[in-house]
């Protein structure tokens, strides 16, 4: 997470990262889920995918919009214009909420009081100066439910987010194996969490987004894990062409799916799982280690280490295989 540090000064200040700007236009767009984005957590041998990821990539679609919608602008009022979604160190949530779009909630993400918690945020810089809307306030209250429902604890106070452990920032951003002390505890959710935003109470003024485009695809509603095990980086590519996932890559991917298949608990995903041991890239097979412990029996996964873990060389790997010996020996891997 360097790249914090290194862009503070321009997410502090508008005119860091452009100069000529004079108004930040925010503009929103709903991406409301039809049903309850919950519901597949009780699932556990299919995946949970964050409602935004459940289609096309909202980058793509939102920035030739705000393009359009730029040029138009610059067309009648002059002066030059640059158009960010989230594709630059732009405060977006804070400016959202000095333009009245809605306020910062505890959980750090923005609320509406028409939209609820399911609004993507876009930005138009402009050199002409406007009027300032009026800031919305904060109507929080006294409410916590985004704070208790967080399955990892990030959240060390109201407003605070200890990115280290949550779910979004572990299966999207995070590079490396998974903390094993949270892995149990991301149960299936293999890319995003959306837990503290679907429990907002603002969320009974929400309305299932209009824009086929973000409507969530049927196939990755409660996706079975079992399909992702057996992908290829060519299965992936495909299935994946045109979404945000496609982003994380293959491995990355399968490290989440891992996770959630050892927290499956179904054993006839062990086979599966045990195939990608053999995984070219050292982090599918660490997960894939990992998964493998929590699903077979002392003896089995001892088979397993004679077949693919004495001759492992890497060390993160190795150190998988040293773990999930003493899990299975001692009993706690599962």
């Amino acid at each position: 997470m360097a790249w914090m540090a290194e862009t503070a000064a321009r997410r502090g200040d508008p005119r860091v990262l452009w100069p000529e700007v004079r108004t930040v236009a925010l503009l929103g767009v709903n991406y409301g889920p039809e049903t309850d984005p919950l519901a597949s957590l009780s699932q556990m041998s299919a995946g949970t995918i964050s409602v935004y990821a459940r289609n096309r990539d909202y980058h793509d679609l939102i920035k030739g919009r705000l393009k359009q919608l730029a040029g138009q602008f610059a067309a009648r009022a002059g002066g030059d214009v640059k158009v960010f979604v989230d594709t630059a160190p732009v405060m977006e949530k804070p400016l959202a909420e000095a333009a009245g779009i809605g306020w910062q909630g505890k959980h750090t993400n923005l609320v509406s009081r028409d939209f609820g918690s399911w609004l993507f945020l876009g930005s138009i810089f402009t050199s002409v100066a406007l009027p300032a809307d009026t800031p919305e306030s904060d109507h929080c209250g006294s409410c916590r439910a985004c704070l208790d429902i967080c399955p990892t604890d990030a959240f060390p106070a109201p407003y605070r987010l200890d990115a280290r452990r949550c779910i979004s920032y572990l299966t999207i951003e995070h590079k490396g194996p998974i903390p094993a002390d949270l892995r149990p505890l991301m149960g299936n959710r293999i890319y995003g969490c959306d837990d503290c935003l679907a429990v907002c109470p603002w969320n009974k003024y929400a309305s299932a987004t209009r824009e086929a485009k973000l409507a969530a695809r049927p196939d990755l509603e409660a996706p079975p894990l079992a399909d992702f095990l057996a992908m290829d980086d060519a299965a992936f590519r495909r299935n994946f062409s045109g979404s945000p996932i496609k982003r994380i890559g293959r491995s990355r991917f399968l490290r989440n799916v891992l996770v959630a298949a050892g927290n499956s608990g179904d054993a006839t995903l062990a086979p599966a799982v045990g195939r990608l041991l053999a995984d070219p890239d050292p982090l599918v097979r660490g997960a894939a280690v990992w998964a493998a412990a929590r699903l077979l029996p002392e003896s089995a996964f001892e088979e397993t280490f004679r077949d693919y873990g004495e001759r492992e060389e890497n060390p993160d790997v190795a150190d998988e295989w040293r773990r999930g010996r003493q899990a299975t020996a001692t009993g706690s891997a599962g």
